[in-house]
């Protein structure tokens, strides 16, 4: 029997082994979410020239000099500005633009007074309020000057981010593009839809892995089911090897006498079977082939989104140019025993974790056999239970979290 590998050395050896993908231009649109490849500059200043933060009169500070609601200062209105229209005239002493917001700053004004603070009168303006210079005022480049950095390279594009760039003309950036990821089923035993015959099983897997897929911002493909044929196995992973990135399959990785997708994998002769020191999801194969790192998780559904968690998706992000690969890990105070036996392994048990104001606290979610799926739909973290008899209530425990904490 193989030695079991600590979980953290076959993290290691997975993401040694997963390189970056290629960087290409990707439109605004579509960058969302993705790692920008190299650093960003602006040429264009933002905002591009001096205008108003609010709808107001446009002024010479100076004219305004004591003015108060009992004492106004009357000026002259000689133009209108909207946002969008360049200034024709000038500001001159004892004169008033009427201007709205994000229009640019007209020539001779130095200073914004919000209407609030005026009262109209015919063709002229009573400021009630003395202004200071800059006042209300938007300075050229006072978000970005010309030449300053933007974003560094790494940088995850947010919807800010994407509005910050549109904000300085670019139409598109240099980012590690979406990994296009294949997702299989395998088994006869798997049917999709519809009613089941005697010995057949919904297949659970596929939708689960597909979204935990597009959760982790990969482009998902759909493989679907294989059955247990080594020659169509082979079909199926050739196609896939031709039009994705990384290929992701799920059952058939163990040693029984019916594991044809390990049989087809050591076709291709680049694959090493692990056995993890951790459960669920002991068993697992990993390798690259043709360039296109290949996932084989086992079949139980627990096992295998746990082993998705782990093995997989810090190798998918990394695939996208991610540094921060790994799901965040908090230490929480165990509501109740978390009981466990010596065997040998990491026991990633499923939890709830909510924030009591003091701090986490983590409670299981039910039966932790590795076929329940229903007590992880419950769950936000995987308990990390090292090997021994587990936790008592009251101690701490280190948690990998998979959503956020419920806030009670």
């Amino acid at each position: 029997m193989s030695a079991l590998v600590p979980m953290r050395d076959v993290q290691a050896e997975i993401l040694a082994a997963v390189p970056r993908l290629d960087p290409v231009d990707i439109a605004l649109a579509d960058a969302h979410g993705l790692v920008l490849a190299s650093s960003v500059t602006t040429d264009e200043a933002v905002p591009p020239f001096a205008n108003t933060a609010m709808d107001g009169y446009a002024v010479r500070a100076a004219d305004t000099t004591g003015a108060t609601p009992d004492a106004p200062v009357s000026l002259r209105v000689v133009d209108e500005l909207a946002a969008g229209r360049a200034p024709a005239i000038p500001v001159g002493e004892g004169e008033a633009i009427r201007i709205m917001t994000g229009a640019p700053m007209p020539e001779g004004a130095d200073a914004v007074v919000m209407v609030e603070q005026t009262h109209a009168t015919g063709d002229g303006v009573e400021i009630e309020a003395a202004a200071s210079p800059g006042q209300h005022v938007r300075e050229a480049g006072g978000d970005l000057r010309v030449g300053q950095a933007v974003f560094d390279a790494g940088a995850v594009l947010t919807a800010a981010a994407i509005g910050v760039l549109a904000s300085v003309g670019l139409a598109s950036v240099p980012m590690f593009p979406r990994p296009r990821v294949g997702v299989l089923s395998t088994g006869d035993e798997l049917v999709a839809s519809g009613p089941l015959a005697p010995g057949k099983i919904r297949d659970s897997n596929r939708p689960m892995l597909l979204g935990l897929a597009r959760e982790a911002g990969v482009d998902a493909v759909d493989l679907g089911i294989a059955r247990d044929d080594e020659e169509g196995i082979i079909a199926t992973l050739e196609d896939a090897f031709s039009r994705c990135d990384a290929v992701i399959t799920s059952g058939g990785v163990s040693v029984g006498d019916y594991d044809y997708v390990k049989a087809a994998l050591d076709r291709f002769g680049a694959l090493e079977w692990r056995q993890i020191a951790i459960r669920p999801a002991k068993p697992l194969a990993f390798g690259v082939v043709r360039g296109v790192p290949v996932f084989g998780l086992p079949g139980n559904p627990v096992s295998s989104l746990v082993s998705f968690e782990c093995f997989a998706r810090p190798a998918l992000l990394q695939m996208g140019g991610h540094t921060r690969r790994f799901r965040p890990e908090v230490l929480a105070t165990a509501e109740h025993d978390l009981a466990r036996r010596p065997d040998g392994k990491l026991h990633l048990d499923r939890v709830r974790v909510r924030w009591d104001g003091d701090g986490y606290v983590a409670a299981s979610t039910g039966d932790q056999a590795s076929n329940v799926l229903s007590a992880t739909a419950a769950a936000n973290g995987l308990a990390l239970l090292p090997d021994g008899e587990g936790v008592a209530a009251g101690e701490r425990v280190r948690v990998m979290l998979l959503d956020a904490p419920a806030d009670h």
